[in-house]
């Protein structure tokens, strides 16, 4: 297991400290440790257990109901595949299948290299524009198995350019 830096604690412990005494902290407490740090580690949900007297197995429980969080730290650019029966008909299995190929990383995981992390979702309410995909929040759809090497390759290309600047 990962340890967490000394600044991801602080920052946690300022979350908490903010919040507490509110209505119904844990899950603004837990939206903003995931906004801060990009998931919610275990010694945060220990804290917010701490903080609010909630059992940190009902903090758990409400991480793992609610699908918008994460236990494990999402690659810099998040893909999220829809795979509700309109989209999964018309072919979102194959997008799936492309982003694996370009990345490396398989569903609800992120690559090696930290750069990609891809979800399968389940219906986004886009039914009408199945496949629908989402790169980084930017919904696309209708979309293809060459749309999505297009935008990885944008990407990747994006990187490479930050890294010389």
């Amino acid at each position: 297991m990962e340890r967490l830096t000394a600044a991801a604690l602080k920052q946690i412990d300022s979350i908490v400290e903010k919040h507490v005494g509110e209505p119904g902290p844990v899950i603004v407490m837990l939206h903003e440790v995931q906004n801060e740090l990009g998931y919610i580690p275990f010694e945060a949900m220990e804290k917010i257990s701490k903080a609010t007297g909630v059992s940190a197995a009902e903090v758990f429980g409400v991480v793992n109901f609610y699908a918008q969080f994460t236990t494990v730290p999402k690659g810099k650019h998040v893909i999220n595949v829809c795979l509700g029966t309109a989209c999964y008909v018309k072919g979102s299995q194959a997008l799936i299948d492309e982003v694996i190929k370009l990345t490396g990383c398989e569903v609800n995981s992120t690559s090696e290299d930290g750069l990609f992390s891809l979800d399968a979702t389940r219906c986004v309410g886009a039914c009408g524009l199945a496949p629908v995909a989402m790169i980084d929040g930017k919904v696309i759809g209708s979309c293809t198995p060459q749309i999505i090497n297009d935008e990885i390759k944008k990407l990747r290309d994006l990187e490479k350019d930050s890294l010389r600047a």
